[in-house]
């Protein structure tokens, strides 16, 4: 029977087929880009690109989902100790409500891609493709299970808007920004009805209590 690092190492293994196929065809530089924060009512959007060496040997990177918050942690660490470079593209929430969250996104991943202080060959993004970068690329759908390189951006990712969005909760402590990092929970909604929302919110995302505080207002004040 397989230990548990053994089987680490063979995920690890399949995890770079798609980057093993683009050094056999003959790239050298290959960047892995993902993003976190499309969900959440409040914070930005995030982007990580990545490039790691083709001998990464780091194991249990995966989606960022898949790990917890201690692993992801510690695997930031490695990644950004070992990578050739990385880069990060924010996009606040103000720039969502203007161009929505999928343009955004988009926009955040192309920010992180143009501050690579490497230039890549190829690029591999998690399902997504960037009409206005000239770098040749593919969209893998579900490529943070699939390429090691998109789920190193993923941890990237993760972890640096998980920190900012802590950051933002000593400056707004009524919504829990610390525990569910902008998205919907209960006490999220109850900070919000309570103390309404903060510069953060995305307002394009709070349509229906934006609607429902103007119509209280005008049944409040006949």
């Amino acid at each position: 029977m397989a230990t548990r690092e053994e089987l680490a190492r063979r995920k690890l293994a399949e995890m770079k087929q798609i980057e093993e196929e683009l050094y056999g065809g003959g790239i050298r530089c290959i960047a892995g880009i993902d993003e976190v924060g499309r969900g959440p009512l409040a914070g930005p959007v995030v982007a990580a690109a990545v490039i790691l060496p083709r001998d990464f040997d780091v194991i249990g990177v995966d989606d960022s989902k898949k790990l917890s918050a201690k692993k992801r942690e510690e695997l930031y660490g490695l990644i950004t100790r070992y990578a050739v470079s990385y880069a990060i593209g924010v996009v606040d929430n103000r720039i969502i409500d203007q161009i929505n969250i999928l343009e955004a996104t988009k926009l955040a991943m192309k920010q992180a891609v143009e501050k690579l202080t490497t230039t890549p060959e190829y690029i591999l993004i998690d399902a997504l493709t960037l009409k206005d970068i000239s770098i040749p690329q593919r969209g893998i759908i579900k490529g943070d299970c699939l390429s090691v390189s998109i789920a190193a951006a993923s941890i990237v990712a993760k972890v640096t808007r998980d920190r900012m969005m802590e950051e933002y909760h000593r400056q707004y402590p009524h919504y829990g920004f610390d525990q569910n990092k902008g998205y919907g929970t209960k006490a999220h909604y109850e900070g919000i009805d309570c103390h309404g929302m903060c510069l953060l919110h995305r307002k394009s995302f709070l349509k229906k209590w934006i609607e429902f505080q103007e119509d209280d207002a005008v049944l409040s004040n006949p």
